[in-house]
């Protein structure tokens, strides 16, 4: 590696660190973001609880995360509204890590999706993630809110043993043991807290309701001798780092679901960064110092048992809301929340699973958005397929997959939308002073084609057939300064498409190629021997005029 590339990469790396400039906004209004961030860490605690419970590492590993991962990701991330913590999307794909290999296995997935995300950062593709089409992006929310939903099934209904491969699976198998031995008193809370939640965000959006209810919730389960199952005991503080669950050996099995974690994560909160700057005024996020700061938060965080974390927009929201202008508001949220273990954890230990059961079925019905979903289905017949598509597969599969499909599929109707925007036209020759028998003669010889948008591989087949059913001509002149793009493949066929008209009799005249087209195309070989032969020109009247007195036989003199 030479000096000169050092230090350029030690300039990028530079880059991505916290900024003096990131701190200039704290001196605003410091205790404006104080209160936000109080107001958050109110909203984010039932929602931590559940998503720790909900992921199999319990309670105590979404608290951690909350704390551990919304202060890195603060510090070091690329938007100054930003709270991260464990989210209802992370669950999903750490449920099937948990049940194969355990708490090892979850904790490594973390450190090294962080890895996976800093590489990200490092090389620069935050900005490359606004690329992800719509309809993927609403199709595997909705598929997520479904999958967590499932999830919450056997808590709402007090079963502790449910079983079944996959999510839906499982739900069914504690609807048939529900059924055999009913617990009411679940069901009741689950629903109630759901109620509570939902109805009272209508009522007064500024109100921590999923608090309210899960406090309700606990105060009913504590003053009566209602069957309901706590999350249990929760360490008073945090726990002590260790790196004991490192396992190199298991690195090649735990990959995938590692970069499902990454991918997720980076999605998560680059959208949320997007959407709060959306509801803010001069507000812009850095994508490569967001990956970057969710990438050290997602290493750190599983050292102190934490799971996996991403930027949450619904705690995004609220932070906004609630007047945040800058990094203090979601790093206090972190402390306020790291106050709460170390004073209140055996109050919290006391939370019935089935009130946060009921908190994560109502963040369910607000992750999806029936208006946009409708409006997607709506819009064309290929956006509704892959609306379709990427649902089913999240849940009957899982995320990762769904991404591939429905990203798969998306890229390969695009495709051919852009090849139907290719056009093979047909131009009239301007006859300028030509005598009406020179204006016949070229008209019956010469056939001018104009070439309109992306020439490659996508839309060359059609243009070989087109092209090559030219007749009764002696000349054909290929106009290419409308062409957008040429891959290899165009050119191949474009060459194909020449040497069979070349084969036929026919000269072939090629017209204002852009250079970095004829580039392409003499780096393939295929415009050499045009060239050579003198049959490339930088315009088209240059190419008429060409054909006219050199190609075409001239006409006998009269006496």
């Amino acid at each position: 590696m030479t000096a000169a590339t050092t230090t350029q990469a030690v300039r990028r790396v530079t880059t991505l660190l916290p900024q003096r400039s990131d701190w200039t906004a704290v001196r605003r209004n410091p205790t404006r973001d104080l209160l936000a961030g109080l107001t958050v860490a109110v909203v984010a605690l039932p929602l931590a609880l559940a998503f720790g419970v909900a992921s199999g590492l319990g309670a105590q590993a979404g608290l951690v995360t909350a704390v551990v991962a919304g202060a890195i990701a603060a510090v070091f991330g690329g938007s100054n509204l930003q709270v991260s913590g464990p989210t209802g999307a992370m669950t999903v794909v750490l449920v099937p890590v948990m049940a194969q290999f355990g708490t090892t296995g979850v904790l490594m997935v973390g450190v090294m999706a962080g890895v996976l995300l800093i590489g990200l950062a490092v090389a620069r593709l935050g900005r490359y993630v606004r690329y992800l089409p719509a309809p993927v992006i609403e199709g595997f929310t909705a598929g997520i809110a479904v999958v967590i939903a499932l999830q919450q099934v056997p808590a709402a209904l007090g079963v502790a043993d449910a079983h079944g491969e996959k999510v839906w699976a499982a739900a069914a198998d504690a609807v048939g043991r529900f059924a055999g031995d009913p617990h009411p008193a679940s069901v009741m809370v689950a629903l109630g807290v759901a109620a509570v939640m939902l109805l009272g965000a209508r009522w007064r959006p500024g109100l921590p309701f999923s608090l309210i209810a899960v406090a309700l919730a606990t105060i009913l389960a504590s003053v009566t001798s209602l069957d309901l199952t706590p999350i249990g005991a929760l360490p008073a503080g945090l726990p002590a780092p260790s790196l004991g669950f490192l396992d190199l050996h298991a690195v090649s099995a735990l990959l995938p679901s590692a970069l499902a974690v990454a991918t997720l994560a980076a999605l998560e909160s680059l959208l949320s960064a997007t959407v709060a700057d959306a509801m803010s005024v001069n507000e812009q996020h850095d994508p490569d110092r967001e990956l970057f700061g969710q990438g050290l938060a997602n290493l750190v965080a599983p050292v102190f048992g934490g799971i996996p974390a991403t930027a949450a927009i619904a705690r995004t929201a609220v932070n906004v809301r609630a007047g945040a202008g800058s990094k203090l508001a979601s790093l206090t949220h972190a402390v306020a929340l790291g106050v709460i273990v170390l004073a209140a954890a055996p109050l919290v230990s006391h939370i019935p699973l089935a009130a946060l059961a009921g908190v994560l079925l109502a963040t369910t019905v607000r992750m999806v958005e029936a208006s946009a979903l409708l409006a997607l289905a709506r819009s064309t017949r290929g956006d509704a397929l892959v609306l379709a598509l990427t649902f089913t597969v999240t849940v009957a599969f899982d995320l990762v997959t769904a991404v591939v499909v429905g990203l798969g599929v998306a890229v390969v109707l695009a495709l051919r939308a852009v090849a139907r925007t290719v056009r093979l036209e047909q131009v009239p020759l301007e006859s300028g002073d030509h005598s009406a028998e020179e204006h016949e003669l070229l008209a019956e010889h010469i056939v001018a084609y104009r070439l309109d948008g992306p020439l490659f591989f996508a839309a060359a087949h059609h243009f070989l057939l087109e092209l090559t059913e030219v007749a009764d001509v002696r000349v054909v002149i290929l106009r290419m300064s409308r062409v957008s793009t040429i891959d290899a493949t165009g050119a191949q066929v474009l060459g194909d498409a020449i040497a069979r008209l070349q084969r036929r009799g026919i000269t072939v005249l090629l017209s204002g190629i852009a250079p970095e087209h004829e580039q392409i195309l003499n780096t393939l070989g295929l415009a050499v021997q045009l060239q050579r032969d003198g049959h490339v020109f930088p315009d088209t009247p240059t190419a008429i005029a060409y054909a006219r007195h050199h190609v075409l036989p001239t006409p006998p003199t009269t006496a």
